[in-house]
């Protein structure tokens, strides 16, 4: 039986640094490999040459979390090294869970903004990490 569930964001649950990101607004992440088509002979490559991975993204999350990860982290959220866990599925619509463990994450920048209207800050934080584990559940 083939299942086309599409997860939603309401079925997402991060955690960064063993704290539950309630004032999540979005999470992205990329994994990424260095490739180069390798010539030799001829005008057509011979194969396909592998670099060096990386792991980037970004949380992206209301500014009173952003505080809270900083007084736990006792000092600048640049300063901070951390896992972040990410959750996709809701066990009580039948969903199975997805998760992935984003492996010794560090935010690359703070930027902050606000603006005349604005209702709250919204800051979008980039990270680099060293690995992306997924796990079964």
């Amino acid at each position: 039986m083939f299942d086309s569930k599409e997860y939603e964001f309401s079925d997402l649950s991060t955690v960064v640094a063993g704290r539950d990101i309630t004032g999540l607004r979005g999470v992205k992440y990329t994994e990424k490999q260095e490739k180069e088509a390798l010539y030799a002979k001829g005008n057509k490559p011979h194969s396909i040459q592998h670099g060096n991975k990386s792991i980037e993204g970004s949380i992206t999350l209301l500014q009173s979390e952003l505080e809270a990860m900083v007084k736990a982290g006792g000092g600048s959220a640049l300063d901070i090294s951390f896992n972040i866990i990410v959750v996709y599925g809701n066990p009580s619509n039948g969903d199975a869970l997805i998760t992935d463990i984003i492996k010794h994450a560090e935010f690359t920048e703070v930027p902050k903004q606000l603006k005349q209207g604005d209702k709250f800050q919204e800051i979008e934080l980039p990270f680099i990490a060293l690995d992306v584990k997924p796990q079964a559940i």
